[in-house]
This record gives C-alpha cells, sequence and structure tokens, in this order.
C-alpha cells in the first residue's frame, strides 16, 4: 500500500510537467484563431452582394467585373475549411488561393469606382467601401492572431518534454499558417492616368 501511494506521488508531478493540457489549450486556441479568421470573411462575403448591387446600379456597363467579384464570392463559398484541413497544407493553398482570387476582384471593382465619380459620391457606395476596408483589416487582424497561436501550437508540440507528449499519447501534426500570396513581396505599382 505505502509502495503505491509513493509511486502516485511520484508519477503525479511527472504528469503535471507532461505539457498534455497546454498542448490541448494551445491547439483549442488554435481553432479560435481559426473561427475568427472564418468570421472575418464571413462578413467580408455578406457585405459584397450590397457592394455589387450598389455599383451595379451606377456601373451596368461595368459587368464584366461584377460578375468576376460575384464569381470569386461564389467560389469562397464552396471552399469549407474545417479545423482538421488546418494540417493539409495543400487544402490550406487553395483556400488562400480563393480568397486571394476575391481579393483581386475587389481590387478592380475599386478601379470601377475610379472612373466613376458620381459612383464615390454615393453615400451607400460609400459607406459600404468603408464597411469593406474595414474587413479587410479585421480580416488581416485574424490573420496575425491565427499565425501568433499556430506559432504557439506548433512550438507546444515540437519542444521537450511536450514532444514526448505529443509523439506518444496525442500525435498531433503541426497547423499551417497563413503565408504571403505569390508575388506580394513585391510593391504595387501606382499609375495615375
Amino acid at each position: 500500500m505505502l509502495k503505491r501511494l509513493l509511486l502516485v506521488l511520484l508519477i503525479l508531478p511527472a504528469l503535471s510537467a507532461c505539457g498534455y493540457n497546454e498542448i490541448q489549450r494551445n491547439e483549442e486556441a488554435v481553432f479560435a484563431a481559426w473561427g475568427d479568421v472564418e468570421a472575418t470573411y464571413q462578413r467580408r462575403a455578406d457585405l459584397i452582394p450590397n457592394l455589387v448591387e450598389t455599383v451595379k446600379a451606377y456601373a451596368a456597363h461595368e459587368r464584366e467585373t461584377l460578375e468576376a467579384v460575384t464569381q470569386a464570392r461564389a467560389q469562397v463559398g464552396q471552399m469549407n475549411l474545417s479545423t482538421a484541413d488546418l494540417s493539409d497544407p495543400a487544402t490550406f493553398e487553395r483556400f488562400q488561393a480563393a480568397q486571394g482570387q476575391l481579393s483581386s476582384a475587389l481590387s478592380r471593382l475599386m478601379v470601377v469606382v475610379e472612373r466613376y465619380p458620381e459612383l464615390k459620391a454615393n453615400q451607400n457606395f460609400t459607406d459600404l467601401q468603408h464597411q469593406l476596408e474595414g474587413t479587410e483589416n479585421r480580416i488581416n487582424v485574424a490573420r496575425q492572431r491565427y499565425n501568433e497561436a499556430v506559432q504557439v501550437f506548433n512550438t507546444s508540440i515540437r519542444t521537450f518534454p511536450n514532444n514526448l507528449t505529443n509523439n506518444f499519447l496525442l500525435k498531433l501534426e503541426r497547423k499551417e499558417p497563413f503565408k504571403a500570396d505569390p508575388g506580394a513581396s513585391a510593391a504595387p505599382w501606382v499609375q495615375f492616368n
């Protein structure tokens, strides 16, 4: 009896230092941060139809750009990334590419705005443009927070003694952070005609 009690007293401190709970907390933080990223993307997706309809009313002849925005939004809507996919680089890359296509289409839409001053003067459009700009900023912040959570999680499963706990008990994979789009390191070129 005394041997068992002594054994339990020796094992308890070892279990508390194994990092099991820390790894679990860190993975939950990654999932929560990912939820924030998805929420900001959803906010953007919800705003786009209003933006498109407002622009359509003023620039019906820019149909191609508007259709590109609508199509990119639809493609983003079809691309679902579950928390299980956060460890799959290929799936994560496809998700990021779909979001990049939407951003590109929105950039072209903003060029339409520059061509039509009466569109910029419309209060509804101005309000939506501000909302969209704020949403893009929120997406950037959510991505940064997600990357921070991923960094903490990935470090926790790769450092001693947590790496032993992960290798023998949990077998969790590293999570994928957001990466810059190809060519993002080049400064954008602005030209005024």
